[in-house]
């Protein structure tokens, strides 16, 4: 089993020094998805959802959430992120919206958690935004698609995970 880093030898929560390990290029692909009903999925697909733009929206609201994950998940590294790209696309067979992330940077630590943080964001923006016509909206299968940089090696999620 791997040693769990964000502990002491005491087992109290501590902040990993990064200081030693040499900058590189890093990169995390995150995805997850909202379920909605069929009229809800047809009003964002075709602009007519009251609030506005809910695709442009969350996809701003994932890119900021990325931007924002050390303020939010206490034992995140600041990350002087190089780019962010977040992608929701209709899925009509499932009657969802599938969301992907993509995060990169250069430097002494990794960027999953920012990709899952944007993925979770833009799922929570587009609930609020669709909740007046659908309360009944799951948000779900959020995971780390894949991850390249760093000690631990590259990643890239099996079939099988899912």
């Amino acid at each position: 089993m791997t040693k769990l880093t964000h502990f002491d030898s005491h087992g109290q929560a501590w902040m990993v020094d990064v200081s030693e390990k040499k900058p590189t290029r890093r990169e995390a692909v995150a995805r997850g998805r909202i379920t909605m009903s069929a009229q809800a999925l047809s009003q964002v697909s075709g602009g007519r959802m009251g609030k506005g733009d809910v695709l442009g929206v969350a996809r701003l609201a994932g890119i900021m959430a990325a931007k924002r994950t050390p303020d939010l998940i206490p034992l995140c590294h600041p990350i002087l992120i190089s780019g962010v790209e977040v992608d929701l696309s209709i899925n009509q067979a499932v009657s969802a919206i599938d969301i992907t992330a993509r995060v990169r940077c250069t430097g002494e630590t990794g960027v999953e958690m920012e990709a899952l943080t944007a993925v979770s964001v833009a799922a929570l923006t587009v609930y609020d935004m669709c909740k007046a016509v659908d309360k009944a909206m799951v948000i779900g299968d959020i995971c780390l698609v894949q991850k390249t940089g760093g000690k631990s090696g590259d990643y890239q999620r099996r079939e099988e995970e899912k």
